[in-house]
Parts: C-alpha cells; structure tokens; sequence
C-alpha cells in the first residue's frame, strides 16, 4: 500500500517538460558531452555529465566552473523544468556570484532515465555530491546546497546528512507536499518532502527566499522555514514576486551576493564558536578553560558530606519515609490512568465521527483538490487500516484501477460505508 501511495502522489507531484528542452550530443573535436538546444549558447567552462544513481537511473548534470571561485553551489531545480531550461541561469549565477556551479535533472527529467519520486530525488542530489567530492575535489564545508520551490525537498534532505555543510539557500520553499495543498497541521507519514520536520535538523546558515504573492507555494511556507531554522540568515521576502519571476528582482541578485561574501568570511572551523557566542554572549569561549574551573568546589562538597552515625541513621528514616510516599503516589498514578483509559474508551467513537464529518466537509468544499498529493480518509477497525485515496468523485474508479490498489467494487463499497 506504502508503495501503491509513494506512485500516486508522484503522478500529480512532478512535471517535467515534455519533449525535454535539450539533446544530448558528442563533440567531434573534444569527444565532450554536449546540450544541444536554440535556447543554449555553448561555453566551454561548462562539463555535462551523466551520472548514475543508487536506484539504477542514469542522470544529466553539468558543472559549471569558476576559475577564481572557493565555493560551488549544488542547485536542484524547481518543477516543470530541466537542465536546458536552466543552463542560462545557472552560468550567470556562477559568474555573478563567483562560485562553481553544480546542476543536475531529476530522475525522468531532461534526458534522464527512470521516473521521478520523492526518494529518486534523494538518489539523485546524492550521486550529484559524490560527483562533487569524487570528480572535482570539492570539500563538504565548500559546498552551499541550493532548493527551488520543489528542489528544497532533495536540498533539505541532503543538508541533514552533510553536518559540515557550509550554508543552504530555500528558494520558495515548501513545507510539505500536502501543505502545498492544503494547511494540515499534522504530519501524516503518507507526506512527501517533509521539509518541516527536517529544517530544524540542518546546522550551518540558512537563507530563504520567496515571493510575497507566491499563487503556487504560499509566501507562509518559507516564513515557517526561516522560523524553524538553527541558523537563521536575513531573509529576502520580495514583495509582489510570484513563483516563477524572483530572479528577475534586483534584490535577488543583490542579497544572494551578500550572502555569499557573508559565508566566505566565515571559516567553517569557526562557524558553530561563532554560533554560541552569539546566542550565550556570557558564557567564555575557551571551553577547557572554563571546565577546569569545575572541579575546585567538588572537594569542598566531599568535605562537607562527612555525616556522623546520627545523621546517617536520620538518613535512612527520611529514605524509608520517601519510598512510603513514593509507593502511595504509584497506587495514585494507576488509579489515574486507569480513569483516562475508560475515557479515551469513551470519546473514542466520537473522535471518529468528528473526522469523518470533517473529511467529508472538505471533499464537499474541494473535490478537485484531491488529486495533488493523494489526501488520504482513514477507517479504523481492530487490526485494520483501509487507506482510500480518492481524486474528486468522478475519478475514484480509474484512478484505483490504474494503480491496482485492489477490488474498485470492494473500495467504493468501503468508502460508501465510511
């Protein structure tokens, strides 16, 4: 079912062009890779690769190199769009920026095999770091991960592995899958891109970037991220700016270049010292120092714990008296739960008509809205737990027989029940 689920959501989840912007070709002269497209002007600072991946696809990155640059940026790319698409974008914000450039498809992507899912994504941005460190030398502190709107889930989920990382940048980020869609507050684990739970994971600068009239990725979803962060940049919120245009305000340009001469000066040994002074402004950097301070009163305690026979047999006294109280707050305690059992036994029925009152409200309001990332209605029995993943009213047959869940007779019957 877990598998059945993971193949729908990827279905209203990705997007890629189709036909793809660019071919693949060989250089007669150099025997090089090459993108061929009218939208591409070739330069030869840039390398196209292929790369293969954990989960057997074989994918399509290009480097982009900067001579005078110490830091490389790993860009994964928003939906609806590959590497053709973004070669312009990706060669100007290497030479702006003065950093390498690392830029990769999706798998099902561009010319990139395979189909795309949430955890092909995560091979994918895997294969193009170990081609950072394996084919360029790129050292993980030289590394800034970049995530545009769906990018930031593959960015995000790389970040929480990588703990000398040197800084992420969230392009219109988003929260969750099923929070592009709708504002749940709960993480169901039926979800894709759970970006909530992991930004508080991710422990060097990060830097978040989005429009204030977003109409795809809510401006709310990167302002909760910047929220969350360990390690919070000065954010960029570009009024007016929708999903697709942010790089066409000044200001983006102005405060990524900011951002990067920020981290450039900040050594990656000093990051985490320079994170604590700032937050406990008091306490003295030289940790061993002031540990060894620690241990002086530790003698005068032992001095002072010395009791005489009398002490020592009040001592016990008071511990039996403890052991007595302890035994009586126990009984106590098992009373209590022993109460809430029989209630949560009680409100246990109508919690489920409130969910499914409050499920069937919402296919009333927004049918339509079931498709994007397969919203789930649960029915709960003693050991079972039937998952009906529903697209609107009319769609609900086809879209089971095309997944092949099981008996489309049976899952109309049980959601005619529930």
């Amino acid at each position: 079912m877990g598998t059945a689920t993971s193949s729908m959501a990827a279905k209203f989840a990705f997007f890629p062009p189709n036909p793809p912007s660019y071919t693949i070709s060989v250089d007669e002269e150099t025997g090089k890779l090459r993108l061929s497209s009218d939208l591409i002007n070739q330069r030869d600072n840039v390398d196209i690769l292929k790369l293969c991946t954990k989960k057997g696809n074989e994918i399509v990155a290009m480097h982009v190199k900067n001579p005078s640059a110490s830091l490389t940026l790993l860009y994964s790319h928003g939906n609806a769009a590959d590497i053709g698409q973004m070669y312009h974008i990706f060669t100007e914000l290497s030479s702006h920026l003065n950093v390498n450039l690392m830029g990769y498809d999706y798998s099902g992507y561009g010319q990139s095999s395979g189909k795309p899912s949430e955890h092909d994504t995560y091979s994918d941005i895997e294969a193009a770091y170990e081609c950072l460190e394996e084919t360029y030398g790129v050292k993980e502190e030289d590394i800034i991960l970049y995530g545009q709107s769906v990018g930031s889930g593959p960015a995000l989920e790389l970040a929480t592995h990588l703990p000398e990382l040197r800084a992420v940048i969230l392009h219109s980020p988003i929260l969750s899958g099923l929070r592009v869609m709708y504002p749940i507050k709960k993480t169901f684990w039926f979800d894709i891109y759970k970006n909530i739970d992991k930004i508080p994971l991710v422990n060097c600068p990060v830097l978040v970037i989005h429009g204030t009239e977003d109409e795809v990725v809510n401006f709310s979803h990167g302002r909760q991220l910047w929220e969350l962060c360990k390690e919070k940049y000065e954010p960029l919120w570009l009024k007016g700016g929708n999903h697709c245009n942010l790089e066409l305000y000044p200001e983006y340009l102005k405060h990524l270049k900011k951002f990067i001469s920020a981290i450039e000066k900040l050594l990656p040994h000093l990051r985490n010292v320079s994170s604590q002074s700032t937050d406990q402004p008091d306490q003295p950097l030289n940790t061993a120092e002031h540990n060894s301070e620690k241990p002086r009163p530790s003698t005068d305690h032992k001095e002072k714990a010395r009791p005489s026979f009398g002490l020592r047999e009040k001592s016990r006294l008071s511990s039996d008296s403890r052991e007595k109280a302890r035994a009586s707050t126990d009984r106590r305690e098992r009373t209590r739960k022993s109460i809430d059992r029989v209630g949560k036994a009680r409100n246990s029925t109508d919690q489920q008509e409130k969910a499914r009152n409050s499920f069937d409200r919402f296919v009333q309001l927004s049918p339509d809205l079931l498709c994007f990332m397969s919203f789930a209605k649960y029915k709960f029995d003693k050991f079972m737990m039937i998952l009906i993943i529903g697209y609107g009213h009319g769609r609900f047959g086809d879209i089971v027989r095309s997944v092949g869940l099981c008996n489309v007779d049976c899952l109309k019957q049980t959601a005619a029940e529930a």
